[in-house]
């Protein structure tokens, strides 16, 4: 069976749908959830669907001891950054090479970078009256948000959108295509 492990910062939605996209069967598991948000909802959802959580600091991530105790032993076949707002240390990348992969909530190469996350990303698509927005699925490098794109999907941004509808939008896109993504990706490297 495939081992998944899940890094999250914040609410969890992504996480969860995750989750419950391989809850039961035999083809993969999420096996931890890792946050840096001791108070992140993401570890209530972990914990009512039965994946234990670790939270860690800025420190222990950057430490390559540490992840040798709770990552590298893990035995993970793929590492999923979902909502997860830290820069990822070269030590995981160089561990687990074309293993670690993001989810964006617009097309790159437009609106990435450090600082565009979540609302910030879609208030700045909507007061540049963008017609479409999206998602962007990445292998994870050492810069934000320009490693290789694995998959988008596209949406359309009308002329009255708030952020708001436009998340939403977003959110649909996340929830339809991530966890399916991931499947692809284990499957393909056997």
């Amino acid at each position: 069976m495939k081992r998944i492990a899940i890094f999250a910062s914040g609410s969890g939605t992504n996480a969860e749908n995750i989750i419950k996209y391989f809850h039961g069967n035999k083809f993969a598991e999420v096996v931890l959830v890792f946050s840096n948000n001791p108070n992140a909802f993401v570890l209530e959802r972990a914990s009512g669907l039965n994946v234990k959580s670790v939270v860690f600091n800025k420190k222990q991530l950057k430490d390559p001891n540490w992840a040798a105790q709770n990552v590298y032993n893990l035995d993970l076949d793929l590492i999923v950054l979902a909502g997860f707002l830290w820069k990822f240390p070269a030590h995981l990348l160089q561990q687990f090479k074309n293993k670690v992969l993001n989810i964006h909530p617009a097309l790159l190469p437009k609106y990435g970078g450090k600082g565009m996350y979540g609302s910030h990303v879609h208030k700045a698509v909507v007061a540049n009256q963008e017609s479409e927005s999206g998602i962007t699925i990445h292998y994870v490098n050492e810069h934000y948000d320009e490693g290789a794109v694995i998959f988008q999907a596209k949406c359309f941004v009308l002329e009255t959108d708030t952020f708001n509808e436009l998340a939403a939008k977003i959110h649909e896109l996340e929830s339809k295509h991530f966890p399916v993504v991931i499947h692809n990706i284990l499957a393909e490297n056997g």
